[in-house]
């Protein structure tokens, strides 16, 4: 067979050549492309640094401004004070997690507000008549013959030196509650004769033997538990003593409000706070001196009335008028049956007359 006819019959792919102008124009892309990009990456960087950047500075003034509007409000701006007025760092952008620090910048505004609002809280209007009420209260327990003149928390250890003496008192008050005072006064006696007013010995005696000496304080078992966790704790925190601030005295379990108020007061002559007890909610509420917040009805608490008690009660007063009014409901103003004729306030007091006097209040009504 000629050459030339087997070469016609052989069959070859199909090559497909590049279009030259299909290459042109994907290099004219690429090459815009890449001009383009580097122009538009810096672009967009510089855009959001300078966004974020005017957005936290912005965010700052108006945060500053406030809290000067409400210093200047309450009087307290030209008074310049460490740590009140938070300072620009703390509403910085941090760019290494790339999302502002917001978490400071919120706690030093709320510190800021709470300071401001507590520093300027108005003073409630007191009582009418309160001041010759609290004398005529005075006078009457001018005899000093209640209980809590001579067997109250305050006369505990008081023999003792100040440290033995302040540990003295906190055990006294961990047992006074929901006990009468002379029921309190011979628990510490006898603690006192087997030489357990002290930290270390209450800590070395079985619980056991700890309840049988405070009973028939109410609660005694769990109060004794109670008072050798605590002596632990003076022994291993506070060297033996007790703790001289109210956090640290409310962190003992069996401490309330009430008691980390009167050990302040006694042990650590630094009144903080007034005392509540069942005679100072009672008598306050019968008295009209006290209302729940924005109310004018009674205190439901003994915090409650703490809180009212203070808003209008002159400092000078919040010691002393715990164990005067527990005298005077032990007395007179008690809890059933109020001896409101012997009462020498009975024409200033708006619940006089008014409680039953039946002389058996277990009497039940007969129904009609």
């Amino acid at each position: 067979m000629p050459l030339a006819l087997l070469l016609s019959r052989i069959r070859l792919p199909a090559v497909k050549m590049p279009s030259t102008r299909s290459n042109a124009s994907a290099r004219l892309v690429r090459a815009s492309r890449a001009d383009l990009n580097p122009v538009v990456r810096e672009v967009k960087r510089e855009s959001s640094v300078s966004f974020d950047v005017s957005k936290c500075e912005s965010t700052a003034s108006v945060k500053r401004k406030r809290v000067k509007r409400e210093l200047e409000v309450n009087g307290e701006y030209p008074k310049k004070q460490v740590g009140i007025v938070p300072d620009i760092e703390d509403f910085r952008y941090d760019r290494t997690k790339a999302v502002p620090s917001s978490s400071k910048a919120t706690l030093s505004s709320v510190k800021v507000e709470e300071k401001v609002r507590v520093s300027s809280v108005m003073k409630a209007k007191a009582p009418e008549n309160w001041e010759a009420v609290l004398g005529g209260i005075k006078n009457m327990r001018l005899s000093g013959q209640a209980p809590v003149d001579t067997k109250g928390c305050e006369k505990a250890g008081s023999l003792l030196p100040p440290k033995e003496r302040r540990f003295a008192v906190l055990i006294s008050t961990m047992m006074s509650s929901q006990t009468k005072d002379e029921v309190t006064h011979a628990a510490v006696e006898r603690l006192s004769e087997n030489g357990l007013l002290d930290p270390d010995a209450i800590v070395r005696i079985d619980e056991a033997t700890l309840a049988n000496l405070i009973k028939p304080v109410g609660f005694y078992q769990r109060k004794a538990q109670f008072i050798k966790e605590a002596s632990k704790i003076c022994l291993e925190r506070f060297g033996g003593d007790i703790p001289d601030s109210l956090n640290e005295l409310l962190a003992l379990r069996g401490v309330g409000p009430k008691m980390a108020h009167l050990v302040m007061s006694i042990a650590w002559k630094n009144t903080q706070g007034i005392c509540v007890d069942t005679h100072v909610h009672r008598i306050s509420n019968r008295l009209g001196w006290v209302f729940r917040e924005g109310t004018k009805q009674k205190t439901t608490t003994p915090e409650q009335t703490r809180m009212s008690l203070e808003k209008w009660l002159p400092k000078d007063e919040w010691e002393p008028i715990n164990p005067l009014l527990v005298g005077f409901g032990q007395t007179i103003c008690t809890p059933l049956r109020p001896k409101c004729d012997m009462c020498g306030i009975n024409n200033l007091c708006p619940s006089a007359f008014k409680e039953s006097s039946s002389p058996n209040p277990k009497q039940k009504k007969t129904r009609s």
